[in-house]
């Protein structure tokens, strides 16, 4: 607290840390959403499909781990993805248990069509390339913090 605050200042919305971090990331998913529309989808949606461009055959709860979403959220998600042809699920053959997602030949296709996508947020948020990677190194370290 500065010097000359009361408490009730903590309690001022200009003074909160975490309006910022949720007005940021509501406005950063708008400038996806023109971006997403033309592949038919969500930001969750695309999140898991960077993860397996990446990575395919990845189990579901490594994905829910990256993403730090819960399977309650990620399942719908993934089933959706699954009905759009994009994924498939399949059981580990050494465990059950654990279900992995794999990309069909549609998933990997549609990995060329979002190939512009960074970019293109890059330049939409007005920022330079270097200005943006030092915000992603922020970020990341204040999630690393909080978990």
């Amino acid at each position: 607290m500065k010097e000359g605050e009361d408490k009730n200042d903590l309690m001022k919305l200009d003074n909160q840390l975490c309006f910022p971090l949720y007005a940021a990331s509501r406005l950063m998913t708008r400038l996806y959403q023109p971006l997403l529309e033309t592949l038919g989808l969500t930001y969750p949606q695309y999140l898991v499909m960077l993860i397996l461009w990446e990575e395919d055959g990845v189990a579901v709860k490594e994905i829910g781990a990256k993403l730090l979403l819960n399977s309650n959220t990620l399942t719908p998600l993934l089933k959706r993805l699954q009905e759009m042809g994009l994924v498939e699920r399949k059981r580990q053959k050494e465990d059950e248990r654990v279900v992995c997602i794999f990309l069909t030949e549609a998933g990997k296709k549609m990995r060329e069509q979002a190939s512009c996508i960074p970019q293109e947020l890059v330049q939409a948020t007005k920022m330079d390339l270097e200005e943006a990677l030092r915000l992603k190194a922020d970020l990341e370290n204040l999630i690393d913090k909080i978990k």
